[in-house]
């Protein structure tokens, strides 16, 4: 598996509860950009339209060396997911305050580029400063633990 990119924000800003790995329909010259690591999901979500989903905002630098056809880097771009798991998603977002949030981008052992997405609800200031708290505990006790 070789990753391309990372929504660090993601965990920052919202409780992951459920992970989903999806493939993505893209374009040609997309595929080639994917691979230069010239790709961005901080900004992109998700939404589920008609029993599909879509990934919004995802940002592919067009690849340069393209002669005819370079599509457009902040398109709509759609999800492969199953029926079931589409409608599992579905069923959890009428819930209130869930949202389906991009966590990473991967090329997998068969050449595909794929999608994890999750189900994140968001989270508020005092739990964001909790979880920074957590983090800074966890380091220094690492580093007192190595002498």
């Amino acid at each position: 598996m070789q990753q391309i990119t990372e929504n660090r924000k993601a965990y920052h800003n919202y409780f992951i509860s459920d992970e989903t790995e999806a493939g993505i329909i893209l374009e040609g010259s997309e595929v080639k950009g994917i691979r230069s690591g010239h790709m961005s999901i901080s900004e992109s979500f998700v939404t589920i339209k008609n029993g599909e989903c879509f990934l919004h905002n995802a940002y592919i630098r067009p690849y340069e060396k393209t002669a005819s056809f370079k599509p457009e880097p902040l398109r709509t771009r759609k999800l492969l997911l199953h029926k079931s798991e589409i409608l599992r998603l579905q069923k959890k977002l009428e819930a209130k305050g869930f949202t389906i949030v991009p966590l990473k981008v991967y090329i997998n052992k068969k050449n595909i580029v794929k999608i994890k997405i999750g189900l994140g609800k968001g989270k508020k200031l005092y739990d964001k400063r909790e979880t920074l708290k957590q983090k800074t505990i966890q380091r220094d006790l690492q580093r007192y633990t190595k002498f």
